[in-house]
């Protein structure tokens, strides 16, 4: 099992913050759920609390940048998008601001239901003019995302991992690289997030089973190194499969889609992902079980790609992490 870390966000946040004056944290009533109260309580001349008025404090954050400061937003994902979405182009895309949007909960990490859940959040971000779009995987690149947004000359969406988040990674987050995690030739599998972490409880299996897999692990999803992706696809056999935190539509299965078409590759691609659906509450194993998200779901669609079954069960998997839906590192399951 992987080295567990303590919501890394709150010190990495903190020793960012002080090296850069110029950036500020701002929250949106979330503060302890996101991991700033103690930057709240240790650097008060730096934090400002903008209630639960999201679209307020969005232009708020655009005036900021104006102003030459480069603002940290924190709330969950879902409330930086759906509400305030005429204020995100407006006021921070649109002027190009160096605000950055972090995102907390994506996806089905919460069992708050479709109000807390961003399932569509990438499609919506990476289709905004100007917008950079990155998502943590492991501690490390939660550890090492603030760096790396702060380094765009513009608005910048993260999804964010937090609570107890396992160490996956040596290495931080290099912007517009994607990370090989294994070099197989049979089929390409490319994930985000949290389904890196099952991709990564399924190769052995696989590979017991006869089946070569390379595995691409995406923390940049815009801008996107399409000339790489197809030298990895032009490696493999037999074709791709995506699996991701988000409604199939317009996530990462959509980007591989598109660069494929694109580039005219005819071979075969597996997107898995919510399919056209919002999820109902419940913790995170159960819910990625229960959309086929999780190990398991990935192996049934390489073997729905290749067109063999290889007789893995659950039982032949490495074993799952259950996460708490409540615990000491959480302020709250929402």
């Amino acid at each position: 099992m992987p080295e567990m870390v303590n919501r890394p966000y709150e010190a990495a946040f903190e020793a960012h913050a002080l090296a850069n004056p110029d950036v500020l944290c701002l929250s949106a009533d979330l503060t302890s759920s996101c991991e700033i109260d103690r930057f709240r309580d240790n650097h008060p001349d730096r934090f400002l609390s903008l209630g639960m008025a999201e679209q307020n404090m969005l232009s708020f954050a655009g005036g900021l940048g104006l102003a030459g400061f480069r603002p940290f937003l924190h709330t969950f994902g879902v409330f930086l998008y759906r509400r305030p979405y005429d204020q995100l182009v407006a006021s921070i895309a649109y002027p190009r601001r160096k605000v950055r949007l972090m995102g907390f909960l994506p996806g089905v990490t919460t069992p708050g239901g479709m109000t807390h859940q961003a399932i569509e959040d990438i499609s919506v971000m990476r289709s905004i003019p100007n917008m950079t779009v990155l998502e943590t995987g492991d501690a490390t690149e939660v550890e090492s995302i603030c760096a790396a947004a702060d380094s765009i000359d513009g608005p910048v969406y993260a999804r964010v991992l937090r609570g107890s988040v396992p160490r996956l990674f040596d290495t931080p987050i290099e912007v517009g690289k994607m990370r090989e995690l294994a070099h197989g030739g049979d089929v390409l599998v490319v994930t985000a997030g949290i389904a890196t972490e099952e991709a990564m409880r399924a190769r052995a299996a696989l590979d017991r089973a006869g089946l070569s897999v390379r595995h691409l692990h995406l923390n940049t999803i815009k801008p996107f190194d399409a000339a790489a992706l197809l030298d990895h696809i032009g490696s493999v056999r037999h074709g791709v499969v995506t699996l991701e935190n988000h409604v199939t539509e317009g996530g990462i299965g959509s980007l591989v889609a598109e660069t494929m078409a694109d580039a005219g590759i005819g071979k075969r691609l597996v997107r898995l992902g919510l399919r056209d659906t919002y999820a109902h509450g419940g913790s995170r194993a159960y819910l990625m079980r229960y959309y086929g998200l999780d190990a398991l779901a990935l192996v049934r669609g390489i073997e729905g790609l290749v067109g063999e079954e290889f007789g893995i069960a659950e039982r032949d998997l490495d074993a799952a992490r259950i996460d708490a839906v409540h615990s000491d590192v959480k302020a709250e399951a929402l």
